[in-house]
């Protein structure tokens, strides 16, 4: 079986863009897979993320398509004969731009149409005509649904990271794609790993697929170096800053689990001096790809995502990831490490467990992977700081650590209050004392329980007596709130 992309024998025009983008030998999964779909056949994919599954379907595509080429400007001669469904927005637009390259030099058209933005330019696009259509499963209902996208010439179909579109919930809406599309096709699904769910829909949709496993399922690559540390909560960030640190570490992504979690770890970090940018589903999508832009330019030092991010993006040389929350699901570890020691490449995978339920959590990720993990403890550089001063950017650093930070707004109120009272050297300036009243210096002194208020025996010495017998006792007086008014 050949290994080099010159052996291939592909079409002058796409054995050009292979050049340029400088492929010379292929992945495990490329050379299976190349010659399977220039066949004809359904595959049934599954590989290591990060192992180029995308040229191992878009180019025999490509190749096969080649046939249907024309220079014609009419719509109608450039139906869309190729889908590709993809679960994530960044994802989709990640494949559609490799896909754009490889057909660079030929006349074969595509796009991409994905949620979050308006749907008016990518209807234009559509009413083009392409051949190549790239999307996610709810943005492409919507365009079937308005008549944008006509989908009954489609000749091959592709579902890539099918076990993560399953996960989110996109089992319905694939059913309805599905149901628009030709009978007769070739159907491609490649997934990192093959979970019942995913068998059961190869079952349904795919005809004598051809299995294609070039990795044990779930197996992370050798090429990155796993450390777990134990560390309590209120201690992650300063790990993370200390790791970053010792290590020289450039880039990195930043996992965790909620939305909430990555905004605020990200404006954390930020005031601690990293250029941080944050990657979540609540940011609107030309702010999701603003931020990996940014960061596949070198702007960003840090990316703190959910696992929006976990999957198949491809951005070359991050030489570390920190599950700064171990993930919930035991396979999004897989996927979230697989962001770095990509093509061959050496990386850094930190995760912090904080005990309790992450206990659990990293029992089903050894589980999973079929590896001893060992818990590390963290041996920080000063266990207790020497003092904190404020440096005038709302939050307050250790002494003696520069732009080590730890933000004031992150701190319980009382310690925030005995902390601004603190001066230099961790000593509280104490207010000088009042001088004490006399009074409260007398011992106690109690008083005579029968004795007669000086009030009523005043009454009574004015009062004249009225002849009542001694055995008649009186009324008891009370004091009066209010004088009663004279009679007029």
């Amino acid at each position: 079986m050949t290994s080099s992309f010159s052996n291939l024998m592909l079409a002058e025009p796409l054995a050009r863009a292979v050049a340029e983008m400088g492929y010379e030998t292929m992945t495990p999964i490329q050379a299976q897979a190349i010659p399977v779909v220039l066949s004809g056949q359904d595959v049934m994919g599954a590989a290591q993320t990060g192992t180029g599954k995308t040229a191992a379907f878009s180019l025999p595509l490509l190749q096969r398509m080649l046939k249907h080429e024309n220079a014609s400007t009419s719509p109608a001669r450039h139906p869309v004969r190729a889908l590709v469904l993809l679960p994530t927005r960044e994802l989709a637009d990640q494949v559609a731009q490799q896909i754009k390259l490889y057909a660079k030099y030929t006349n074969l058209r595509s796009t991409v149409v994905f949620g979050g933005i308006d749907m008016k330019p990518q209807t234009l696009e559509l009413k083009k005509g392409v051949e190549v259509l790239v999307a996610t499963p709810g943005r492409l209902l919507d365009h079937i649904e308005a008549k944008n996208a006509v989908l009954n010439q489609v000749e091959y179909v592709v579902l890539d990271e099918a076990d993560r579109m399953l996960d989110i919930g996109f089992l319905p809406d694939l059913q309805r794609i599905l149901s628009y599309l030709p009978k007769q096709r070739t159907t491609l699904l490649f997934s990192a790993t093959f979970s019942p769910e995913i068998k059961r829909l190869a079952g349904s949709y795919l005809q004598n697929p051809v299995t294609i496993e070039v990795a044990r399922p779930n197996e992370t690559a050798s090429t990155v170096e796993q450390h777990f540390y134990s560390v309590a909560d209120d201690d992650k960030r300063r790990a993370l800053r200390q790791i970053v640190r010792q290590r020289g570490i450039t880039q990195a992504f930043v996992f965790v689990n909620s939305k909430l979690g990555c905004a605020r770890l990200a404006r954390s970090l930020e005031r601690d001096g990293l250029r941080t940018s944050a990657l979540h589903g609540d940011k609107s999508q030309d702010e999701r790809l603003k931020s990996l832009a940014a960061f596949k330019a070198g702007e960003v030092d840090l990316l703190v995502c959910t696992d929006v991010a976990a999957r198949g993006l491809d951005i070359k040389d991050v030489p570390a990831v920190f599950n700064f929350d171990i993930p919930f699901n035991a396979e999004d570890y897989v996927h979230r490490i697989g962001r770095t020691g990509r093509a061959g490449a050496s990386g850094l995978a930190v995760s912090f467990a904080s005990g309790g339920n992450d206990a659990r959590l990293v029992a089903d990720i050894e589980k999973l992977i079929k590896k001893k993990i060992e818990l590390e403890p963290v041996e920080f550089e000063e266990d207790r700081p020497r003092g904190r001063i404020n440096d005038g950017r709302r939050h307050w650093r250790e002494e003696g650590e520069a732009g080590d930070a730890r933000d004031v707004l992150d701190q319980p109120r009382e310690r925030r209050d005995a902390d601004a009272r603190r001066g230099s050297g961790g000593r509280p300036h104490r207010a000088p004392a009042a001088p004490r009243d006399p009074f409260f210096d007398k011992p106690y002194e109690p008083g005579q329980p029968d004795a007669t208020p000086a009030w009523e025996a005043a009454a009574k010495a004015t009062t004249p007596g009225r002849g009542i017998s001694s055995n008649i006792k009186s009324k008891r007086k009370v004091a009066a709130l209010f004088k009663s008014a004279e009679p007029s």
